[in-house]
């Protein structure tokens, strides 16, 4: 968490999407106060007529990212977000920006699983609700450190 998915009507190349990726992973830690090392970016390439919007009249292709996030966040905190990531993603896609609709889900911290290799040995631990102060330290290494202070895995 975050989750970050790109649901389009079209492919792309791999470099453009490892780009796109890294971009969206950026703006997503600088406006919503955490580290990039959190985020995971997926592009569901759907192909031609993969996804309609059904508005007035007959359907129009369209593309929906959708944010699985942590709650937390201001409204305004999640529209600035929401705006700088359009951009991002209607430009280096070239997609009419009409056709691009941002939808938000909240989770809990805890609704998270993540593993990491500490010390040599692969644990996990359930995630925390979001703070400010990760803008500062990484969920993950918070996370380490708790699991280290744990004690060894069984």
């Amino acid at each position: 968490m975050p989750y970050l998915q790109l649901d389009v009507p079209n492919h792309y190349p791999a470099d453009l999407k490892q780009d796109l990726a890294q971009r969206m992973g950026a703006q997503f830690a600088t406006l919503m106060q955490t580290t990039p090392d959190l985020v995971n970016v997926a592009f569901r390439e759907l192909g031609e007529g993969g996804v309609w919007n059904t508005g007035d009249g007959a359907p129009v292709p369209a593309a929906v990212l959708t944010l699985a996030i942590r709650r937390g966040r201001s409204a305004e905190q999640r529209e600035r977000l929401a705006e700088a990531l359009h951009t991002t993603v209607t430009e280096a896609l070239g997609l009419d920006p009409v056709s691009l609709t941002i939808e938000f889900s909240y989770h809990a911290g805890d609704d998270i699983y993540k593993k990491r290799n500490i010390d040599g040995v692969l644990r996990g631990a359930l995630g925390r609700d979001w703070t400010p102060g990760e803008a500062e330290r990484s969920l993950l290494d918070t996370l380490e450190e708790e699991v280290r202070e744990s004690g060894p895995a069984e």
